[in-house]
């Protein structure tokens, strides 16, 4: 299959185009930096010329809620025109377990904003909604951080490996299209202020992590189950003290 990557130089789109190429799959990366502007359209025809499927694993700049919901849109709806217009057979978009339950966050209503619009495009799609990356633990401890305190609220979430992110989407766009949402999380399952904890103590970080209730997250205040995925939800294998490990030893 001949698969376009958007976002094919970051985080999850690197790491899927090896993994679609290691499979025998013609795996397109596409960004600004191969010549692919979404936002402007830019080489965007050219790249999804006779292509199978797309999957956007871009992602916004910004995280603040105007400009994520203007990069969603805008680029959502030239890569929709353009791929209707190819006669691609998958579009498949990376998001987020619990956009829908978090309207408080800007950034998030950007994300729901952009399944809506792959939902209602009438291509054949599939949404794969991933937990939290634990790569991006630390900066959700950065993010709420107040001096040498991070409040932090004692609500369930089921972080995953960003190698198995990769890997759930690959699974995905090589099947048949969904048509709705798949959800993939990790293996296990933590209060969000207790693996924020575990996280400094790993690194020997001197804050302290208050159990806060109405302490919010990106924005958005947070129910028991605002970040853990449904029952049924594909389960990732890479453990956290795996990961940690894998981390501290550069691999």
């Amino acid at each position: 299959m001949k698969i376009v990557v958007i976002g094919g130089s970051g985080l999850i789109g690197s790491k899927l185009v090896k993994i679609l190429g290691a499979h025998g799959h013609e795996a397109v990366p596409a960004s600004p930096k191969t010549g692919v502007n979404t936002l402007t359209g830019e080489g965007v025809a050219e790249a999804l010329s006779g292509a199978d499927a797309i999957v956007d694993v871009s992602n916004s700049p910004s995280l603040e809620g105007g400009a994520a919901l203007e990069f969603f849109e805008t680029s959502t709806r030239n890569l929709l025109a353009a791929a209707a217009d190819a006669g691609v057979g998958h579009y498949v978009v990376l998001s987020v377990v619990g956009s829908e339950r978090l309207p408080e966050s800007g950034y998030m209503r950007a994300k729901v904003a952009q399944d809506k619009l792959v939902t209602a495009s009438g291509l054949p799609y599939s949404l794969v909604h991933a937990t939290q990356f634990f790569e991006f633990l630390q900066g959700i401890i950065d993010a709420a951080t107040d001096g040498d305190t991070v409040h932090l609220a004692p609500v369930l979430i089921q972080p995953m490996a960003a190698d198995d992110v990769a890997a759930a989407v690959a699974d995905v766009v090589v099947g048949a299209p969904a048509n709705g949402v798949v959800e993939v999380g990790g293996p296990e399952r933590f209060r969000l202020d207790e693996l924020g904890r575990s996280t400094l103590a790993a690194q020997q970080d001197p804050r302290s992590v208050v159990s806060d209730p109405g302490a919010r997250y990106f924005g958005a205040a947070l129910s028991e189950r605002s970040l853990a995925p449904a029952d049924g939800a594909r389960i990732a294998a890479t453990r956290l003290d795996d990961w940690r490990t894998r981390a501290t030893h550069g691999r």
